[in-house]
């Protein structure tokens, strides 16, 4: 797989995974997987043995790739050898390791307070508030077009997001309202020829193109570091702060749940190890041994148990 032209390997593999209908974004990580397993073998993969595979497991984990790029590197030769080459021997010494179990980490209300307030100008705020308002990932966020947001039904219209899975979340009147006011003043020089309900609300910087991830990453953390927010939070921290915090007022976890997009009520359900709130409420056993017990009233004589 040279990393210049697309070899005949190469192009059947991105032919197997089209035949799939695998994301752009799981088609690139397959590629570069294969990539780097070519370069390290200093030929082409459809050359590999058992012992090649075994070797290359070991370099990942003594050159310090994480346990998340390094499982979904081996994903992707996982593909090559059980779809594209049909080496179904070498699948078995593809091993995956299991991820350490962290919880996410989130902003307090406080310093989500703080992160709007300090917002450069309308898009930073709007971009902002999408993310933590609606709960959007960020790349659901940059792709939103004017036919997403239903004004009438109070809903914005997630299409074909992670797992190529629809859903509805809410739209609130303060989000409404920003939407507005953005709508007033976003630049449209390059609309010309596109349907005003195709039309991205973030545009980029080319025609036809929307405002990238990696801008929308940035632009949030210019905001953490104005508003002093000094823990390690990513733009995801955002998602994640709109499901805790919807979890600490009461909001019934499948509603949350329906919100995101999970598929599985576990994954919601990590957020109850997060929400301080409801943490912080829980009374320690210990607290009760202080408490004096309420003695019974010990029957009359004479008298029967009630």
């Amino acid at each position: 797989m040279s990393t210049d032209i697309v070899t005949p390997l190469r192009q059947r593999m991105i032919e197997d995974m089209n035949a799939r209908k695998l994301g752009a974004g799981t088609q690139r990580s397959h590629i570069r997987s294969c990539k780097r397993f070519a370069a390290f073998l200093k030929r082409s993969p459809d050359t590999a043995t058992a012992e090649d595979i075994r070797r290359f497991q070991l370099h990942l984990s003594e050159t310090g790739v994480s346990i998340g790029n390094r499982n979904g590197i081996m994903s992707g030769l996982r593909f090559l050898f059980r779809v594209t080459l049909r080496r179904l021997d070498l699948i078995a010494e593809i091993y995956h390791l299991r991820e350490p179990q962290k919880i996410p980490l989130v902003m307090s209300q406080d310093e989500t307070r703080r992160l709007l307030a300090v917002a450069g100008n309308l898009k930073v705020r709007m971009l902002l508030s999408l993310g933590y308002g609606c709960g959007l990932r960020a790349g659901e966020v940059v792709r939103l077009k004017v036919k997403h947001i239903d004004s009438a039904q109070k809903i914005i219209r997630v299409e074909q997001s992670k797992g190529r899975k629809d859903r509805n979340v809410m739209l609130s009147p303060e989000v409404l309202d920003l939407l507005r006011q953005w709508w007033k003043v976003r630049p449209s020089r390059r609309d010309a020829g596109t349907p005003p309900e195709e039309r991205w609300l973030f545009p980029g910087a080319k025609s036809g193109e929307t405002m990238s991830t990696r801008q929308l990453n940035r632009l949030f953390h210019e905001a953490a570091d104005a508003a002093g927010i000094k823990k390690g939070v990513t733009l995801h921290a955002l998602r994640h702060s709109f499901a805790t915090h919807l979890l600490e007022r009461g909001t019934d976890i499948r509603v949350i749940q329906a919100l995101l997009g999970h598929d599985k009520l576990d994954t919601t359900a990590r957020y109850t190890r997060v929400a301080t709130g409801m943490i912080a409420g829980v009374e320690s056993p210990l607290d009760l041994l202080s408490v004096p017990r309420k003695k019974s009233r010990k029957n009359r004589k004479g008298q029967p148990p009630a």
